[in-house]
């Protein structure tokens, strides 16, 4: 390989929005394109067992497009955006180094905007790691939670009272989110990511508009139930998981449980009104997703077309000038690419 940024797609979108089956259609046919290796940046995807309710791609679609960081975790261990930013730039490296061009594709937006712009000298903030660990402690306590600090963080553990509960949270919520201790920001800075310095990245954003996509997320949640997903459910339930673990966290599984006055779980009979729910948080979560999206710098904004070919065809036409695979396409966008805007 030589010293040159390597060249990375990014192909990001709320969920529902049809990311998968474009690049499968651009890069996963018989006749391709241009290799290609795609790296997940979806949180819940790294969960074995977790398939039908995270859209995981099959096992077929894998096997045309490969796919990393996915299935590397049990519903019960943690998956930090440290962890992402790590195992992507490796996966990217490797590619690479196979010839194939890499593409980044999912929704989960602090991972895609860690790995564009590097892992952040200031501690972020996550409400919905806040809001979970809130309800951790009123459960749990905060000796559990202070034990969970002890292992990824035992310089803050050291210095934070077991009665000081925001700052308990605060060290666990950035440890959650960046894989990184707090005690390592503001003083080396050793949680900063040079992914930038290494990859030279086209960032792209799916977009649809609102009334449709959320019609998009009914029928995939209404697909969902009718594959199986009370099945899957029951399966990781009957294994001993539950919305204490990570992966359960998931929307798609925790609408599925029950907690009674004892704080034991048991799984809904009503299928109809966890559907209905399961379809009410993600289209709550997409307009979140569309949301911080908007952060993203460099973003090219491609409009998704009547049909996943034209989608396809849009996205192609962005990628002479990029990649040399496709330099016989279209002419070059590299006046473009850099602006963002929307196509």
């Amino acid at each position: 390989m030589s010293d040159d940024p390597i060249p990375v797609l990014v192909l990001f979108g709320p969920t529902a929005s049809g990311k998968t089956n474009v690049l499968l259609n651009l890069f996963g046919g018989q006749t391709r394109h241009g290799t290609a290796e795609l790296v997940s940046a979806d949180s819940m995807q790294v969960y074995r067992g977790m398939d039908i309710g995270t859209a995981k791609p099959s096992a077929e679609e894998r096997a045309r497009l490969p796919h990393h960081l996915i299935d590397i975790r049990d519903p019960n261990e943690q998956f930090h955006a440290g962890d992402f930013v790590r195992l992507a730039g490796e996966a990217i490296a490797a590619i690479a180094r196979r010839g194939a061009l890499p593409v980044v594709s999912g929704g989960t937006g602090f991972y895609l905007r860690n790995l564009i712009l590097g892992l952040p000298e200031t501690p972020p903030s996550d409400a919905a790691i806040r809001a979970a660990l809130k309800q951790e402690l009123q459960e749990k306590g905060a000796a559990a939670l202070m034990a969970e600090l002890a292992c990824g963080d035992p310089v803050s553990a050291e210095r934070i009272h077991l009665n000081d509960e925001y700052r308990l949270q605060r060290a666990l919520e950035v440890l959650r989110l960046t894989g990184q201790p707090l005690s390592s920001f503001g003083v080396s800075g050793a949680a900063k990511n040079e992914a930038g310095a290494r990859f030279h990245f086209l960032v792209v954003g799916l977009s649809w508009p609102r009334e449709e996509l959320y019609r998009r997320i009914d029928a995939r949640c209404a697909a969902m139930i009718a594959q199986g997903l009370p099945d899957e459910v029951r399966r990781l339930y009957d294994a001993g998981y539950t919305p204490h673990d990570p992966g359960l966290r998931a929307i798609g599984y925790r609408e599925f449980f029950v907690q009674d006055e004892q704080g034991n779980y048991r799984l809904s009979t009503d299928i109809a009104g966890v559907q209905a729910l399961i379809a009410q948080n993600s289209r709550r979560y997409a307009k979140r997703q569309i949301t911080f999206f908007a952060s993203l710098p460099h973003v090219q904004w491609l409009k998704a077309g009547k049909t996943t070919p034209e989608t396809t065809q849009k996205l192609k036409n962005l990628l002479p000038g990029f990649h040399t695979e496709f330099t016989g396409f279209h002419g070059d966008t590299e006046g473009k690419r850099l602006g963002g805007g929307v196509l």
